[in-house]
């Protein structure tokens, strides 16, 4: 089969086509023929040689996928059969034609969605899900800020905070992604290039701050951050865009509020973990993907690209330039050579 591939650490300019052997399934395992991968931070990081797969994991790029089940590997308990539309949780490999998973890392894909929005939910939303409820706890009526709201992550979570019944407030820098975090649901948003988002928030809560903050920037925020979150907060931290250097009176200020912070990461967590997580995701959101549900989720596709043109997917997600998702088309046939 042909993937997505990188010998050197470096520049989307190193990415090309590689044929390399298809993946056979192992025990309780799937395999998939991908009709569509989606694009991560992860993937950008793991090209530039930051950001290694997890052991055992697959070293092709891809942290999900969309596709047909293709193969059953030994065990699998007959829940999937061959060709049944699927999206799946990855830790690699989903930038191909093929790939095998987990079955419990599998979701069904409800029937009125294409491969193309299917392939933006996996990654995105389970993670929004995962630290909303996993790790937040978030509760009905709370407030959460969500920073880079017109990413993947932050277009689910505005969605998923609405599903919960609380508030969702958003950071982004320029106006047309303001007005797209609006859309999906956001009460508020505020451009962090040219206003105090700090000050903003606690306007916007009558001073009282918010009840969790999910943070994708990291160093750079802290104090901004916790000038706006509430007593006994919670600040979840899921990304260092900006790095981890704080420099500053950190703990005490914590300390003064009761905060807690928080950290987390999927694409390390074990199997078991994301078999609960996918489980509870499949049961409590998936539903309100289908057409006729109140209220509706919809992942947000901002741009398509065939997989031999993924490097210039990778240069559209450096340069900030993507509103939601961007997704990643797998034709059938392939020709080799550099990904220019």
């Amino acid at each position: 089969m042909f993937a997505a591939y990188f010998d050197c650490p470096g520049g989307p300019e190193n990415l090309y086509m590689k044929e390399v052997m298809k993946p056979s399934p192992g025990q309780g395992e799937v395999l998939v023929k991908v009709s569509a991968s989606a694009l991560n931070r992860a993937d950008l990081l793991q090209r530039r040689g930051k950001y290694p797969p997890p052991e055992g994991a697959s070293d092709i790029l891809g942290l999900e996928a969309a596709g047909s089940v293709a193969g059953l590997g030994p065990g699998c308990r007959g829940r999937w059969k061959i060709g049944d539309a699927v999206m799946a949780l990855l830790s690699g490999g989903g930038q191909a034609q093929y790939v095998t998973v987990p079955e419990g890392h599998l979701m069904p894909i409800p029937k009125d969605m294409t491969f193309i929005q299917a392939a933006a939910i996996p990654e995105a939303w389970l993670t929004a899900f995962q630290l909303l409820h996993f790790v937040g706890n978030i509760q009905e009526g709370e407030t959460v800020l969500i920073h880079a709201g017109a990413s993947g992550v932050g277009m689910a979570a505005i969605q998923l905070v609405r599903l919960a019944k609380a508030i969702p407030i958003v950071t982004a820098g320029t106006q047309e992604k303001l007005k797209a975090t609006a859309n999906a649901g956001a009460a508020a948003g505020f451009n962090y290039k040219n206003e105090d988002f700090s000050e903003k928030v606690l306007e916007f809560t009558q001073g009282s701050g918010v009840d969790i903050i999910l943070d994708c920037v990291g160093g750079s925020y802290w104090e901004k951050n916790l000038n706006c979150l509430s007593t006994d907060g919670r600040w979840i931290i899921y990304g260092l865009l900006s790095g981890g250097e704080v420099h500053g009176d950190l703990l005490a200020r914590l300390l003064s509020k009761r905060a807690s912070i928080h950290t987390s990461l999927l694409r390390s967590r074990d199997k078991e973990y994301k078999e609960r997580l996918v489980r509870a995701f499949t049961e409590d959101a998936l539903p309100y993907f289908s057409g006729g549900a109140s209220p509706r989720l919809q992942p947000l596709v901002d741009s398509v690209y065939p997989l031999h043109k993924i490097a210039e997917a990778h240069r559209v997600m450096e340069e900030n330039k993507n509103t939601g998702k961007i997704v990643i088309e797998v034709p059938v046939c392939f020709k080799k050579g550099p990904l220019l």
